[in-house]
């Protein structure tokens, strides 16, 4: 059995996307790695379909776009990281070591990327939140500080979802190059707020409740 074989009656896509970092929804939807998804549009089972920009195939054709690699380098890769036997009579890579250099840096590049879109869309849902429930109801009352941050990172956080938004690798790439540290730090911010306000208790009801006992 050859390498193609062997890992197409092995492996499903699924398998492959939960391997490699990708988070995968019990429905089996995830957010396509192949555009700038911004909600779960592809389905990946036994092959992949992604609903908004149409990448198809299965598990090979799926680690192949993933990497950058060449249908060949991607079976090989998939049969190395399962264990998968299959008859390698002409199939040992010649250039394995500057393969596996080149996926590990795409993958962390990759991962980075994402991770500063998702820490970055989860602040301004805050920053949203914060301006609506926080805004001043009368001229006199003093400004709550949640709602000041929200009125002075809002456009800012927006402005860094757009470059990440961009069909430009090299504006994204600034992003997560020299924000990185920066976006680590509005994850520890919203982890400290999501720590010290349980879901469904935040300062307003807990101020409305003591006014009500009042």
């Amino acid at each position: 059995m050859n390498v193609f074989e062997a890992v197409k009656q092995n492996l499903t896509t699924r398998q492959a996307a939960e391997m490699y970092g990708i988070q995968v929804s019990r429905h089996g939807m995830t957010v396509c790695p192949f555009h700038n998804d911004k909600n779960p549009s592809m389905k990946v089972d036994r092959r992949f379909h992604c609903f908004a920009c149409q990448a198809d195939g299965d598990v090979i054709d799926f680690t192949s776009r993933l990497f950058g690699l060449s249908s060949k380098e991607a079976a090989l890769k998939l049969a190395d990281d399962f264990s998968i036997s299959f008859d390698r009579k002409g199939h040992d890579p010649p250039q394995k070591r500057v393969i596996k250099r080149k996926i590990s840096e795409e993958m962390r590049y990759r991962q980075a990327e994402q991770k500063c879109f998702r820490v970055l869309c989860d602040y301004l849902r805050l920053l949203e939140r914060w301006k609506e429930e926080y805004a001043p109801k009368q001229p006199e009352e003093d400004w709550n500080p949640l709602f000041v941050e929200a009125l002075h990172r809002q456009p800012y956080i927006e402005y860094l979802l757009d470059l990440l938004l961009s069909d430009s690798i090299e504006e994204r790439a600034i992003v997560v190059a020299e924000y990185g540290k920066e976006v680590r730090k509005i994850e520890q911010r919203i982890s400290e707020f999501t720590a010290s306000h349980p879901a469904g208790c935040d300062e307003r009801s807990r101020s409305h409740s003591a006014r009500t006992e009042r």
